[in-house]
């Protein structure tokens, strides 16, 4: 089993701009919907963003899409942040963006000022990443101590708190001709699902598969409200979207 930043280094990241759909401006442009309705703009007496667990750069490109400047995008994927990079310069962001290879846990305190971000956004199920809720706790007061008054944090995560059975546990994730993603849960305690990603891809005449396997927390989402609350934010809105991911959403007063 690898932690979450060595299962992308071994196996994700090659894999994980094909996975979301290939298509990083169209979902970039629908992120930017999303935040936008979520009352998130560069008004809160600062343009600075932070995209945590940035990855190719959805949510970093929706934000500087969004008129936010500099935009922050941290993640330990040095392919993934190399991904970002050129396609910001493609959408005319290459001066907004300014890509950090870091761990989340301590990032906000090491790269910005307290009170000084407008927006920080934790998206795609980043939070369940971390070691522990411990970890998890402390991202979000970095947050709330980073976020300058009126500025808005944004989470999204899947609540596994309750565990899939049977043939449940086996997800689909995408196929095309040339690939195919399965993922696999299992439940080794209360606080961690343990996640398979399978990959198999064409190689000539025949498939070549790759598996590995690393933990997620399972974050009911009471307890990230709550959290969140804790911080000393206010929770504005908390909703579970269409695709089981949770959309939570709060602000410094």
């Amino acid at each position: 089993m690898s932690t979450a930043p060595e299962h992308y280094d071994r196996l994700l990241a090659a894999h994980y701009t094909w996975m979301l759909g290939g298509d990083i401006p169209a979902l970039a442009e629908a992120q930017a919907e999303l935040l936008a309705g979520l009352g998130v703009a560069p008004e809160a007496g600062s343009g600075t963003a932070v995209d945590l667990g940035a990855g190719p750069g959805t949510q970093t490109l929706a934000l500087a899409a969004l008129g936010f400047g500099p935009v922050l995008a941290v993640d330990t994927s040095a392919p993934l942040l190399a991904e970002l990079t050129e396609s910001a310069a493609k959408a005319g962001h290459a001066e907004a963006v300014r890509t950090v290879r870091a761990d989340l846990r301590g990032a906000l305190p090491q790269h910005t000022e307290p009170g000084s971000v407008a927006a920080v956004v934790c998206m795609g199920d980043t939070i369940t990443h971390l070691p522990s809720r411990a970890d998890v706790a402390a991202l979000l007061r970095d947050a709330a101590a980073a976020l300058a008054p009126g500025g808005r944090l944004v989470l999204t995560f899947r609540d596994l708190t309750r565990p899939l059975a049977g043939t449940e546990r086996f997800l689909p994730v995408r196929s095309t001709p040339d690939r195919i993603m399965t993922c696999f849960l299992e439940y080794p305690d209360e606080d961690t699902a343990l996640v398979h990603d399978l990959i198999h891809t064409r190689a000539g005449e025949g498939w070549t598969q790759q598996v590995s396997s690393y933990p997620k927390l399972r974050l009911a989402v009471g307890w990230v409200e709550d959290q969140v609350r804790a911080a000393g934010l206010e929770v504005r809105h908390s909703e579970t979207n269409a695709r089981g991911l949770h959309v939570l959403a709060a602000v410094r007063p």
